[in-house]
């Protein structure tokens, strides 16, 4: 169990209008950080008023990019009481990523202990608004001031917040995906599984091609075949076709293990949906939605949740989903997970974890 020390700000700063939030632009009052070293281990455990970090220029996350972050969020229910949602799942991950990274890993029970703790200290910034959440970041750095390419032997470990509204401007309406045909983000063997930033440094020339064709984000294909699909942007996707709940399979590990993917495919299974973990093609999808089984497309992910697609760009050729709205899966899962979220209904899966 960590001993986390706690210095409180002397200057606590005014809160943004929560009915204005945006996703990520406002960050609280304080921030946890601890640090490694090769001869104590992880140590140093803190909350402190949130503010820079003093690095050297030298700190090898510039250089080489050992880094990695996680996202989760803390919701308010309507009594007031604050719960995370599935935050072993997100922990569980980080420590996957950690290993992929030759980051030592951190005890999940600490982690946990950090994230509650953090999220206690500014829990006055957990939003009451409808459809608001407080988004956690915790991340790792490498600091060693070294220019030489291997792990370091000093790390930051770092929990920041952010009271959020709809990661998209869109909110639950559906949107335009562009499939990115050029580009790959990760191969087999790489780091796709990883939740690290280099993954997203790659994957932002597809994001901005997307963005200049009026889309809200790329559909990535694999990077060996170039006709397999991988994942949505910032989200893992699920495609319905002909009744079949379909999402791409996580065996070769370029794709993200999204928890809310999980999530999704759990809740499929016990209500009975038909739902198929496979490779995917987007000629598959393509001849699908020709022959009208294209039922209904959307991403999963922790900021948005679930994000109907409406329009699927590749090419010239322009496939309008389900009339361009919401369908009946997408819907009820949305319905069913922010639902336990956010408290309004009965957490029948046991993924909530409680701060107060």
């Amino acid at each position: 169990m960590l001993n986390i020390k706690i210095e409180r700000t002397a200057s606590p700063k005014t809160k943004p209008d929560y009915s204005k939030l945006g996703f990520g632009k406002y960050f609280t009052d304080h921030m946890f950080l601890m640090n490694y070293s090769t001869e104590k281990g992880w140590h140093d455990a803190r909350i402190v008023p949130y503010g820079p970090l003093p690095l050297d220029p030298s700190s090898m996350v510039f250089h080489y990019a050992q880094e990695l972050f996680e996202g989760l969020k803390a919701y308010r229910k309507a009594d007031g009481k604050i719960q995370l949602f599935r935050p072993m799942k997100n922990i569980e991950r980080m420590n996957a990523t950690c290993d992929r990274l030759c980051v030592p890993q951190i005890p999940a029970e600490d982690v946990l202990q950090a994230i509650k703790a953090v999220v206690e200290a500014d829990k006055d910034w957990v939003p009451y608004d409808e459809g608001t959440s407080l988004y956690i970041r915790p991340f790792i750095i490498a600091t060693d001031p070294m220019l030489g390419v291997h792990p370091s032997h000093t790390y930051i470990f770092a929990i920041i917040l952010s009271p959020v509204g709809s990661y998209y401007a869109a909110g639950i309406n559906p949107v335009k995906i562009f499939v990115e045909r050029e580009y790959v983000r990760c191969v087999k063997g790489g780091t796709g599984r990883a939740k690290a930033g280099g993954n997203y440094a790659a994957s932002l020339i597809g994001q901005k091609r997307a963005e200049d064709m009026g889309c809200a984000q790329v559909l990535w294909l694999d990077g060996v075949e170039r006709k397999y699909i991988d994942e949505v942007g910032a989200m893992n996707v699920f495609f319905v076709i002909d009744g079949t709940v379909i999402t791409p399979e996580l065996t070769d590990g370029n794709i993200l293990p999204g928890v809310t993917r999980a999530s999704c495919v759990e809740l499929l299974k016990k209500w009975g949906v038909p739902v198929e973990e496979r490779k995917l093609s987007i000629d598959e999808v393509m001849e699908a939605h020709a022959n009208g089984k294209l039922d209904e497309a959307f991403g999963s992910g922790t900021a948005a949740v679930i994000s109907p697609i409406g329009e699927l760009y590749d090419g010239d050729t322009k496939m309008v989903i389900n009339n361009n709205e919401i369908g009946p899966v997408a819907k009820r899962l949305y319905d069913a997970i922010t639902g336990i979220q956010w408290g309004k209904t009965e957490d029948i899966m046991g993924w909530i974890e409680k701060i107060d």
